[in-house]
């Protein structure tokens, strides 16, 4: 997409200045001719300032992005042009890349562009979510309200990602200590016992047998073994990024035992409910609402359910049918939502939702980490204690040969 500033004028002979996003030139005059325009200049434009196109390219920190918004809605409330505001934000940040972001927003506002169009030019920095509700809040005039919101979605959001990754912290370090240990016996210590045993003679034990197998292959292949494993790990990461690789990880994250699978379940209704109060407390129509909600719930098993609901609210339905007949949505959700669409508190329903399964988050992390804790810990000591015994088993033999 390329930036294209015009001057036009209307039906009415009142010219209007701004700039538009558009494939090539012919895009841009339909676009205008869409909005009931007649073309009188169309010059495409380059980037302002060169850096600000690479920046787009760039993610922006969520903790960067929430200040952003929390200041930005209060200098909006505080009477503050939208480009002054700009100004004022782009000097006061820490954060370079948003620095370089905000002067290319504020650039295309200056040459007629809405502020949603000029945040939805850098989606990496300004998602869906995050560009529909200004879009919103610039509609019906209250876009500081609109930006507060932002931020506190924001920090629901980060508070959420903050306890599942401190959950995962423990169970990672436990794995990775016990795959270092398992490589180290098989190839220094186990190998100490091996030139014992071949000191002393005779049959191994079985057990013992299969764990020099396994020493000797790890010492005689290990450049073989070990980007072989670099290489596994790093497809199924580029195949998760694929359509196909999400739609089946995130289906079997859902399936997975120990309440992994019902804490992520709760993790995605926290967000979706979240999200979609959010969206409807800015004016957001219900429909596209919905769509913004699926595509940043986060998991694609959700994602579908929500784009089926979707289909299903455009034919005319009430939100609440789809979602009670859909598998993936707890009855809880679509009774709330069903009272929240008879009484008009949508808006109010979800909220209360997303704070139940938040809280609901936070109960089963704890409760996951009690019951993964000792189970990595008996996996380890599992490991650990198999090597050791079938290396202290020939010994056994020896002694009882000598009686």
């Amino acid at each position: 997409m390329a930036a294209f500033a015009y001057s036009a004028i209307n039906a009415q002979g009142v010219v209007s200045i701004g700039e538009l996003q558009a494939t090539d030139l012919e895009q841009a005059r339909e676009q205008l001719r869409q909005r009931g325009l007649l073309a009188e200049r169309l010059d495409r434009v380059a980037e302002a300032g060169g850096a600000a196109a690479t920046s787009s390219g760039k993610r922006v920190t969520a903790k960067a992005l929430q200040v952003f918004s929390r200041q930005f809605a209060t200098l909006i409330s505080a009477g503050v042009s939208v480009v002054a505001a700009l100004v004022i934000l782009e000097e006061q940040t820490e954060d370079d890349n948003l620095a370089v972001v905000i002067a290319d927003v504020r650039a295309k506002v200056e040459r007629g562009l809405l502020l949603s169009e000029a945040m939805g030019s850098h989606p990496k920095a300004f998602d869906n979510l995050y560009v529909a509700m200004v879009e919103a809040g610039e509609a019906a005039g209250v876009l500081d309200t609109v930006l507060d919101r932002v931020a506190i979605q924001i920090e629901k959001s980060e508070a959420i990602k903050r306890r599942v990754k401190s959950a995962m912290i423990y169970p990672t370090l436990v794995l990775c200590f016990a795959t270092l240990v398992l490589i180290g016996m098989l190839m220094f210590l186990v190998p100490i016992f091996v030139n014992m045993f071949k000191q002393n003679g005779g049959q191994l034990p079985t057990l013992t047998q299969y764990i020099v197998t396994a020493s000797n292959i790890v010492r005689s292949w290990w450049y073989v073994i070990f980007p072989i494993a670099g290489g596994v790990i790093w497809s199924i990461a580029r195949f998760k990024k694929t359509q196909q690789g999400r739609d089946l990880w995130d289906a079997l994250v859902l399936r997975l035992p120990m309440r992994v699978g019902a804490t992520v379940l709760k993790v995605a209704m926290a967000r979706v409910s979240r999200t979609l109060a959010t969206l409807i407390a800015a004016g957001v129509d219900i429909i596209k609402a919905i769509d913004i909600t699926a595509h940043t719930s986060g998991n694609a098993v959700v994602e579908k359910a929500l784009l089926d609901v979707e289909e299903r609210v455009q034919e005319g339905i009430p939100i609440a049918q789809p979602l009670l007949e859909s598998p993936v949505f707890p009855i809880m959700i679509s009774q709330m939502v069903k009272i929240g669409e008879e009484t008009g508190e949508l808006e109010l329903m979800l909220s209360k939702v997303a704070d139940f399964y938040e809280d609901e988050v936070d109960a089963s992390i704890s409760s996951l980490t009690s019951i993964i804790e000792p189970v990595m810990m008996l996996g380890v000591g599992c490991m650990v204690g198999v090597i050791v015994i079938s290396m202290y088993l020939p010994m056994f033999k020896m002694l009882q040969s000598i009686h």
